[in-house]
């Protein structure tokens, strides 16, 4: 029996991602699935469509057996630690592999670049000079790796992924499935188009049966986008030691308290202070780490909580429980967890929901 580990923000769930577990299914029919999952917040700085509760049971409903939180501290941070949480957290359950979307489908490739980013000494240095002049990411990556290979968005966690894995001497395979669309096409009309796509037709009102394998009035919820930016704007303009906010740094709390009272939302405070070195994602991320009032210190993976299991990942977390690393329900005392209790907080005034009785009874949903 194969245990096949995946990672994901389901924002929302969409036939792709239904197409992935299936596939995998498919290669591996006595496979016990586990899915690292990110609950209200996603790694592009987005409030989530959906409540972590009822993208576990759509998971569930989909073949997932066993859902992991990925915990708000590391899903809303960048690909690298994003990856290392995700990965530290499925080595916890013992997977034998991590299987993602990709692009490019070629894993060889990924893993070289991956070994290259991890073990030359002056990789680093090399893409600092080439944003320096003032090169884009994937096009800094590219000539400091010195390949022809186009760098993107899930070859790029790809890639991090493996990282973590050598980084840890963890014993995990990797393996791909082909992406079947672009990220970067908000107009394809198919039965499976990317998430980007689908959130896109959501903040346009338009129907979107065609790409989900459910009802989304049943699940797809409502944002409060302007409650987002006036809780944000007070954040900015109260708190007077922004520097200490996680991933505020290079003085950018100067910028944003002079811009702040210019912006009419967060596009427009966004837009009014990105730059080459500030991208959109991550000002886009920033924004949730000031929202949540997350400060500057090294947060700690001290357990990986189960959210939600099938029969089968029943039986599976029974055999494997007294060989976890890691606990499976969190400390009232953890960082990360008073963390999560405050996303939840903030999720609920933006969306109308009630997801803090889901977070602390701490009873996992099980199909």
């Amino acid at each position: 029996m194969e245990v096949i580990g995946i990672i994901a923000e389901y924002n929302p769930f969409h036939n792709g991602h239904k197409y992935h577990i299936d596939m995998i299914k498919k290669k591996y029919p006595k496979s016990i699935i586990v899915l690292a999952l990110s609950g209200y917040f996603s790694q592009r700085g987005d409030v989530s469509l959906l409540t972590k509760e009822d993208k576990t049971k759509i998971a569930l409903d989909n073949g997932v057996d066993i859902v992991v939180e990925l915990p708000t501290v590391f899903a809303t941070q960048s690909a690298d630690i994003f990856s290392e949480a995700s990965v530290k957290i499925l080595n916890n359950f013992k997977v034998d592999k991590i299987i993602f979307g990709s692009e490019s489908n070629d894993v060889s490739t990924l893993d070289k670049i991956a070994r290259i980013q991890l073990y030359d000494e002056e990789f680093d240095s090399r893409v600092k000079k080439n944003l320096d002049e003032g090169l884009n990411y994937p096009t800094a990556l590219a000539k400091a790796l010195n390949v022809d290979f186009d760098f993107n968005p899930n070859d790029l966690l790809g890639i991090s992924y493996i990282k973590a894995a050598l980084k840890n001497n963890f014993d995990i395979e990797f393996e791909t499935i082909k992406r079947t669309n672009s990220y970067h096409d908000v107009d394809l009309d198919e039965v499976l188009v990317s998430a980007t796509n689908i959130r896109e037709r959501i903040l346009k009102n338009e129907n979107i049966d065609k790409y989900v394998p459910y009802n989304p009035s049943d699940y797809i919820i409502d944002i409060n986008y302007k409650k987002l930016f006036d809780l944000l704007r007070y954040e900015i303009i109260t708190n007077n030691h922004l520097e200490n906010i996680l991933t505020v740094d290079e003085g950018i709390e100067n910028k944003l308290k002079k811009e702040v009272l210019r912006a009419f939302n967060k596009e427009d405070l966004i837009y009014l202070v990105k730059s080459k070195r500030y991208t959109y994602n991550k000002i886009s991320r920033m924004f949730l780490h000031i929202l949540l009032n997350i400060e500057k210190e090294s947060y700690t993976l001290d357990y990986t909580k189960v959210i939600g299991f099938s029969q089968n990942g029943q039986t599976y977390l029974g055999n494997i429980r007294d060989d976890l690393i890691l606990p499976i329900t969190p400390s009232i005392k953890s960082e990360m967890f008073k963390c999560e209790i405050k996303a939840s907080y903030i999720f609920d005034l933006l969306t109308n929901q009630k997801t803090l009785s889901f977070e602390t009874r701490n009873k996992p949903v099980i199909k």
